[in-house]
């Protein structure tokens, strides 16, 4: 069992971003990833819509012989994971906002919230602000339009700094020192986001968080890889594998993309 892959599925490319902090901090795992770009982005869709496109990828993740499976997807975790873990035996690793950190380590008291529509409107994301934002101000902001645009390979476009700047400028109003990355998409955009809020505002995401409740879920199951042979990294998306292999070209362990009808 322990040399059966780690799953990763995300509404498209942007779980990569968490995909490659796995990598690095466990760097013997094998795994599997999918990309359902065609269904892109989940963050518009009804939360059964939701939780059906969950529950299609993980059927599939399960049928290639995944022992753990990380829902590399804001708004797919905020809306589908407790129905997984409830209807699953695998061991599922969810990713949510970084609201607490943030909240915790804010000196201004105020953040800053990018995310999707369908991860701000979850109960899930409701509970975890509330919890944790009670003397805090938190400026939240849906980025409609930028998911689909990383999907088309536009992180540079005109497009998606126009829609940066009107997302994140009222922010520096309310003087935020933290902006929160609420999708796995939005850490390729941490370029031009610094350009428009400057260097003193903190960028939070997921990524490292999640490689480690990874490691230590495997830990505590018993499952790490026990491999010393060079790992093995499937990518399998539903569009085309043209702007999946660019976001893919700074990686150097060994890795194939196949397009597959799902």
């Amino acid at each position: 069992m322990n040399n059966k892959p780690i799953g990763i599925f995300d509404s498209g490319i942007g779980g990569t971003s968490i995909w490659k902090e796995v990598v690095k901090l466990l760097p013997n795992e094998n795994t599997i990833y999918l990309a359902d770009s065609k269904n892109a982005p989940y963050g518009e869709k009804s939360s059964e819509d939701i939780i059906a496109l969950s529950v299609k990828n993980t059927e599939y993740l399960i049928s290639k012989g995944c022992k753990l499976i990380i829902v590399a997807c804001n708004t797919a975790t905020t809306n589908a994971i407790d129905y997984l873990r409830k209807n699953y035996t695998i061991p599922f690793i969810g990713i949510e906002p970084a609201i607490k950190p943030a909240a915790l380590l804010s000196k201004t008291g105020a953040i800053g919230i990018l995310a999707t529509k369908g991860t701000l409107s979850s109960k899930l994301f409701e509970k975890t602000t509330k919890e944790y934002t009670k003397n805090i101000t938190t400026i939240e902001q849906d980025g409609e339009g930028l998911v689909p645009l990383i999907e088309d390979g536009k992180l540079n476009s005109p497009e998606i700094n126009q829609l940066l700047s009107t997302y994140l400028t009222p922010m520096l109003k309310f003087n935020i020192d933290h902006l929160v990355l609420g999708c796995t998409h939005y850490p390729y955009l941490i370029p031009q986001i610094k350009k428009i809020i400057g260097e003193n505002i903190t960028i939070i995401d997921s990524g490292e968080a999640v490689a480690k409740q990874t490691k230590a879920i495997l830990e505590k199951h018993n499952l790490l890889s026990a491999s010393t042979t060079k790992s093995h990294h499937q990518f399998y998306t539903n569009a085309e594998t043209k702007v999946l292999k660019e976001i893919l070209n700074d990686v150097t362990a060994e890795f194939t993309v196949e397009k597959l009808a799902f």
